[in-house]
C-alpha cells in the first residue's frame, strides 16, 4: 500500500537513514502517482483514465519520447540523515528544494560521524573516483586512527561549548566531511529520475550511491511501479 510508505524510514550507511515525509498525490486521494502522470498528460481531455492497459501504454510513451512535464506532477518529500561527504554532492542537484539542519542552533552529539566499512583505493584511471579496497590490515589501522581523530575533535568541541564559545565557532573542531546532518528534501518525479540515473550509476561515489539506490528501491519503485518499469527500460538500460 502506498499509504504505508509515508513515515517509512530505512537505514543507510552506518548511522544514516531516509524517511518519506509526504507524497503528492497523497494516497488518501485514491489517485496513484502513475495515474496522476497520465491524467496530467490528458489534461485537454479532463484527465480521465482509459483503463490500466491504455494508461500504462501512454505513460511508457511519455517517458520513451521524453515528454517529461507530466512526471513533474508527482512529488516526494524526504527527511534524510547523511554525512557531509554525501551532501557535498547532493546539493549539486539544484532541482531539489532543500532545508538543512544547522550546527549553529543544535549541538552535535558524540556519535555524529561517519565510519566507513572499508577503505577504497584511488582509481588509477579516474582522478575523482575509487576502485577496489586496500588491504585488511590497513583498513583496521585507518579505522582506529579515524575513531581517535573523531574522539579528539569532539572533545575539543565540547570543551569550547562548556567554555561558552558559540556553537557556530565550536564546530570548527569537528571533522567536517564526516559529520552527519539531517535535511528535508522535496523533488518531483522527473527530476528525481535524473538524480537516480546519475547517482545509482557504478561510477557514482559509494556514499551517495547507496542513498540513491535506497530511494529507488524503497520509495520510488513502490510509489510509481509503472514509471519505475519505464525508467528501467528507457532510461537505465543502454539503448541500441
Amino acid at each position: 500500500m502506498t499509504a504505508d510508505l509515508i513515515g517509512k524510514q530505512v537505514k543507510v550507511l552506518d548511522k544514516g537513514w531516509i524517511e518519506l515525509v509526504d507524497l503528492l498525490p497523497h494516497p488518501l486521494t485514491g489517485v496513484s502517482g502513475d495515474l496522476a502522470i497520465v491524467n496530467a498528460a490528458r489534461v485537454s481531455f479532463m484527465g480521465e483514465s482509459k483503463g490500466p492497459e491504455k494508461d500504462k501504454k501512454l505513460l511508457f510513451y511519455l517517458l520513451r519520447h521524453r515528454h517529461t512535464t507530466p512526471f513533474e506532477m508527482v512529488e516526494f518529500k524526504f527527511r534524510v540523515r547523511a554525512p557531509l561527504v554525501t551532501w557535498w554532492q547532493w546539493v549539486r542537484h539544484r532541482t531539489f528544494s532543500m532545508n538543512s539542519q544547522s550546527g549553529r542552533y543544535t549541538p552535535f552529539e558524540e556519535g555524529d560521524f561517519y565510519v566507513p566499512d572499508e577503505w577504497r583505493k584511488q582509481a588509477a584511471s579516474n582522478k575523482q573516483a575509487s576502485d577496489g579496497v586496500v588491504e585488511n590490515t590497513t583498513n583496521d589501522d585507518l579505522t582506529a586512527k579515524l575513531l581517535d581523530h573523531y574522539a579528539r575533535g569532539f572533545a575539543l568541541y565540547e570543551e569550547c561549548l562548556q567554555a561558552g564559545v558559540a556553537k557556530e565557532q565550536a564546530r570548527l573542531f569537528l571533522p567536517g566531511f564526516s559529520v552527519y546532518y539531517t535535511w528535508v528534501l522535496k523533488v518531483d518525479a522527473h527530476n528525481l529520475m535524473h538524480f537516480l540515473k546519475l547517482r545509482m550509476a557504478a561510477e557514482a561515489q559509494y556514499e551517495i550511491r547507496v542513498y540513491a539506490q535506497a530511494i529507488y528501491d524503497e520509495f520510488f519503485k513502490p510509489a510509481l511501479p509503472w514509471t519505475a518499469e519505464a525508467f528501467e527500460e528507457y532510461v537505465l538500460k543502454p539503448q541500441a
